[in-house]
């Protein structure tokens, strides 16, 4: 588990004890974020919320906490604002209020800084007139200041381009971890609500396995986790199996079709055949038995009557074939 001090505005000019004592707090931050973590892992649910709980008291995040190192580092005097409504909101400081505190000062210091530069002209113009012996400005002087302005205005953009730089990155940090932030409180929601469904889930599954004991069921259906799933890989085995062998009889039966339907054309003489030849059988053993006139009878009645006879002698004679 790594963790990472929080970056705010308030590190863009700290320096000397200030960078120091935040170093420290950092480091003891990050020791009870440790501390803390390794025992929440050895601790139950409702420990491990009542930590977290904890931890997001004692570092809860808002723009006022962050702005708090800035304001606490400026003197009284600096800190006194201009406008009525600058004054409104230092009182009770929130994220839309410091929004319109910024669009505030930005136009003040832009009216401010073109009143300077005004006065400025003005009284330096003044002294050069009035002053005894009055001021004279060569050519060279005039280039020379050019060139220094120049200088200035060169360093002053880059200065701007930097502070334009932090800005941006202290505005991407915010709303990364304001996203991040969300994010652990969503996920803290989420885990409060865990050890009841846990619970719940628990007992069901109690359920279904007394549910189970008591049933007559297949003893397939009480297997473990791993043999049902061996015995359902198994089974699916066995039906890709059977599905091939399928597909193959299925590709042969237009085949077997044909074969069956020539076997058809075939037969049909051989069974034409059949039937006249049963039919002549029959009429020939008409006409025999009408040629006999019953005499075909009488001789089968006596055969029986020598066979019952012969039986019983053999019988009476214990004689033996």
């Amino acid at each position: 588990m790594s963790t990472r001090c929080i970056d705010s505005p308030s590190q863009v000019g700290d320096t000397g004890p200030q960078k120091r004592e935040k170093d420290a707090r950092c480091i003891k931050l990050r020791c009870d974020i440790v501390s803390d973590y390794h025992k929440m892992s050895a601790k139950t649910p409702e420990k491990v919320l009542e930590t977290l709980r904890r931890l997001q008291e004692k570092n809860e995040l808002s723009i006022i906490k962050l702005s708090e190192p800035i304001s606490n580092s400026t003197p009284n005097d600096a800190r006194q604002r201009i406008s009525d409504a600058s004054n409104t909101s230092i009182d009770g400081p929130s994220p839309t209020s410091l929004d319109a505190d910024l669009i505030h000062y930005k136009e003040l210091f832009s009216k401010l800084r073109f009143s300077y530069v005004e006065q400025v002209t003005k009284e330096k113009f003044i002294r050069a007139i009035v002053g005894d012996p009055p001021l004279i400005v060569t050519l060279q002087e005039n280039l020379d200041l050019e060139r220094e302005n120049a200088e200035a205005k060169a360093q002053l953009k880059n200065l701007k381009l930097e502070v334009a730089d932090m800005v941006s990155d202290l505005e991407a940090r915010g709303r990364d971890l304001s996203k991040r932030y969300e994010k652990i409180q969503l996920e803290t929601v989420r885990l409060e609500e865990l050890p009841a469904k846990t619970v719940e889930l628990e007992n069901r599954i109690r359920e279904l396995k007394d549910q189970n004991e008591a049933s007559d069921a297949d003893p397939k259906l009480q297997l473990p986790l791993a043999k049902t799933l061996s015995f359902v890989s198994k089974r699916k085995a066995e039906q890709q199996e059977l599905a091939r062998e399928l597909e193959a009889l299925q590709s042969k039966v237009p085949r077997k079709r044909k074969e069956v339907e020539r076997l058809q054309t075939e037969l049909q003489p051989l069974e034409v055949k059949r039937q006249n030849s049963t039919t002549a059988a029959r009429e020939a053993q008409r006409r025999k038995e009408a040629a006999l006139g019953g005499v075909a009878d009488d001789l089968e009645q006596r055969a029986r009557w020598w066979r019952a006879s012969e039986s019983m002698l053999k019988q009476v004679l214990d004689i033996k074939p």
